[in-house]
């Protein structure tokens, strides 16, 4: 969690989230969506791909990356950045699990 972060809010239990698959939080006007890989790893993304603003949440979760589903840019859970040859980037949240309680890091400190 970085030094801005106010502070962390319970949305819900990682069993709330397929594998490999996202659901999403409404956090004032943004849309976050929240992934869960195959290994129960946990990241959140503001769910806009930065190419066309197309639904993250919607894409599939593979290999620490999820592709949108609208023109296939792949981009990292973990830092929001587009991979390969695309450029651009969404905005990642601190996200952890307490237990099976999922944990996002909102709100500006």
């Amino acid at each position: 969690m970085n030094a801005m972060t106010k502070s962390w809010v319970a949305i819900g239990s990682i069993d709330d989230i397929p594998r490999r698959g996202a659901r999403c939080v409404e956090n004032g006007d943004m849309t976050i969506a929240v992934f869960r890989t195959a290994d129960d790893r946990v990241f959140a993304l503001e769910d806009k791909c930065p190419h066309k603003k197309g639904p993250l949440s919607q894409g599939i979760v593979h290999d620490g990356c999820v592709t949108c589903p609208l023109h296939n840019w792949v981009i990292s859970l973990e830092t929001g950045k587009a991979q390969g040859a695309d450029e651009g980037a969404t905005s990642p949240f601190p996200v952890r699990l307490d237990g099976e309680t999922v944990l996002l890091g909102i709100g500006e400190g």
